[in-house]
């Protein structure tokens, strides 16, 4: 069997964002309906580097798929003009053990993450939603205004990053894509941003709350993204005990959402009142509770994901003949 390597630019041909969207809808509802098995991650730490590596692996039972992926986190790497996240995912045939390809992740993890949130916003915000904040400038956020665009008609966005060059450059990508709004504003703070947004898009990697009480209209909905460990808030605890709050897995949001366990530890919300992506997509939970109703999405990433979305990516790369295709056992 021929083993496929696709590049990053192989990725994006493969895995446009429509059909990014509708993979991680099978992808959560197999997981919330106990058709996926999902280890916990596995973290190596380097303290050295201020850096770790997570191994992921996923076995999706609906289209028998088996994968994982393999990503590292290094802060450091800014010094050396080097990208700070680094990844690739590995499909399986799950009936004979035979390694089927390899991905380019990183590329791979911005599409899929931008997805869930779009899917999130499809089920979440309101049908009437037209104005969009993003929070952050860089891969995250392209792929977030990208997929919140694919599910409602935006007329208008707002970004706003602590480096105003970069998120000037944001805005004239974003601008120039058929895809996006014309109309994109570069806001002075995270607040200005927000505050008459209907969707909110986090996408950064700080530690402490970059939006909190009072700065979000009633009815908006929020993707809250960019925080991925028990110490980091993205979005103020004190706005998320406010919200109704669904998460990508629930398992997952007890061991790494910042927020949610913040607001678990204070008594504001209680374990089974989070709400999986996947319960909603099942009919087994619903969704938005009324038009002025807040709602939240926190996503730390699981593994079905990166498994579902890089066989969409590799079934569309056979069909175009995308990538490189050799023979590994070849002597």
């Amino acid at each position: 069997m021929p083993f496929h390597i696709l590049t990053a630019h192989d990725v994006r041909a493969a895995l446009p964002m429509p059909d990014a969207i509708e993979s991680m809808r099978k992808a959560f509802g197999m997981l919330s309906s106990g058709q996926a098995d999902v280890p916990p991650r596995t973290a190596i730490e380097m303290p050295k580097h201020d850096a770790v590596t997570l191994f992921m692996p996923a076995y999706l039972h609906s289209g028998n798929r088996l994968g994982a992926k393999i990503v590292s986190v290094f802060p450091n790497n800014i010094n050396l003009e080097l990208p700070r996240i680094h990844g690739i995912v590995i499909l399986i045939n799950a009936a004979t053990g035979q390694p089927e390809a390899l991905l380019e992740g990183t590329t791979l993890t911005a599409i899929r993450t931008g997805a869930a949130s779009g899917l999130a916003t499809d089920l979440l915000a309101r049908r009437d939603a037209s104005t969009v904040a993003i929070i952050g400038s860089g891969a995250q956020a392209r792929t977030q205004l990208e997929a919140v665009c694919c599910v409602r008609q935006i007329k208008s966005a707002w970004v706003y990053s602590p480096n105003r060059a970069h998120a000037e450059q944001f805005a004239a990508e974003a601008a120039s894509r058929k895809d996006t709004p014309v109309e994109i504003e570069i806001a002075s703070s995270a607040h200005e941003a927000v505050s008459q947004a209907d969707i909110i898009c986090t996408a950064t990697t700080s530690s402490t709350p970059v939006i909190g009480p009072g700065d979000v209209k009633p009815g908006a909905h929020v993707n809250g993204i960019g925080s991925y460990t028990p110490a980091m808030y993205e979005v103020d605890p004190e706005l998320v005990k406010q919200m109704r709050v669904v998460v990508d897995q629930r398992q997952a949001a007890l061991a790494e959402a910042g927020e949610v366990i913040a607001c678990i530890q204070q008594g504001w919300l209680r374990e089974n009142e989070l709400i999986e992506l996947g319960d909603i997509i099942n009919g087994t939970r619903p969704g938005r509770i009324g038009g002025d109703q807040m709602t939240f999405f926190k996503s730390v990433g699981v593994a079905v994901q990166d498994v579902a979305a890089a066989q969409q990516a590799l079934t569309t790369a056979r069909q175009k003949k995308l990538g490189t295709a050799i023979e590994l056992d070849k002597q």
